[in-house]
């Protein structure tokens, strides 16, 4: 519970105004208008007022920017200034309540496990965000898990992507000629913002790919245990059909903890298998 007597709708506002400050570094009242579906005076007003009663300070004008960016004695007051309250955002934006960790909805017996956010910093995040927006290249220092040996790699990101374990973004790589997926928290240092890339979103062969994810009961089980897990997973047809693009599917596999590779000699611990492998084989051992 906060310790500020503040209305959910203007406690859920004034996170964001943290949040969007912090970890893109640039806040204006469209960030509130569009999220909340207030006026620009409204959203001028919350901002305003936030900096007057919450955090004094927190914030400052940039001209340049057209917008307001965190003060270098920014600290976090409604939020936890953790990294997933952002990228949830981004993933979430439907539902801004699953954000923030403190709202106070009042029902306490539900019990929720989340993956603990790896680590992940602002001055990371900030460029990215600005290259996808801007479309610039970004050099980074990376640490790939292949062999854990730091490299320095150009890219242009395009998207950011939330999996149930990691944030990574996609971008072309100068260096292997091709789109690849970048682990946020294996990015180093600050990355440095380049010129305009001339790779694109709508030049990613596999995310321009779409494809139909097909999910099935284990086939060792009986048909009574088959009919439970379609109805668990609402199936239809005895098939959950997910439809996504080739560079997501293993993160969805992964998510529904199923290992192409490896069969659980326990059909019950399986549960559910992929349905149509073979068809989506090319793009698993890409």
């Amino acid at each position: 519970m906060s310790k500020w007597p503040i209305r959910w709708d203007l406690l859920s506002r004034y996170r964001m105004i943290e949040v969007i400050a912090l970890w893109e570094g640039r806040l204006n009242t469209s960030h509130l208008i569009q999220s909340f579906g207030i006026g620009r005076q409204q959203a001028s007003k919350d901002i305003n007022t936030y900096l007057a009663e919450v955090a004094p300070g927190n914030l400052i004008y940039d001209k340049q920017l057209k917008g307001y960016k965190p003060s270098n004695s920014f600290v976090p007051q409604l939020t936890s200034g953790h990294a997933d309250e952002y990228l949830h955002i981004l993933a979430r934006s439907e539902d801004i309540t699953v954000t923030f960790n403190e709202l106070d909805m009042g029902f306490e017996n539900v019990a929720m496990v989340r993956p603990v956010t790896r680590n992940i910093s602002p001055e990371v995040l900030r460029p990215l965000v600005q290259a996808i927006r801007e479309k610039k290249r970004v050099d980074i220092c990376y640490t790939p898990l292949k062999d854990g040996k730091e490299v320095e790699r150009i890219i242009s990101p395009h998207t950011l992507v939330c999996t149930p374990i990691r944030w990574h973004v996609r971008a072309y790589c100068e260096h292997a000629g091709g789109y690849r997926d970048f682990v946020l928290s294996r990015i180093k240092g600050i990355p440095d913002i380049n010129d305009q890339t001339i790779h694109y979103k709508d030049s990613d062969p596999l995310w321009n790919t779409d494809v139909n994810i097909k999910i099935i009961p284990d086939q060792r089980l009986s048909d009574k245990q088959k009919m439970v897990i379609e109805k668990d997973y609402g199936m239809n047809n005895h098939n959950l059909s997910i439809t996504t693009n080739a560079s997501l599917i293993r993160y969805i596999l992964d998510s529904y903890n199923i290992d192409i590779h490896m069969q659980n000699a326990n059909p019950l611990a399986q549960q559910i298998t992929l349905g149509n492998l073979e068809e989506l084989r090319p793009y698993l051992t890409y």
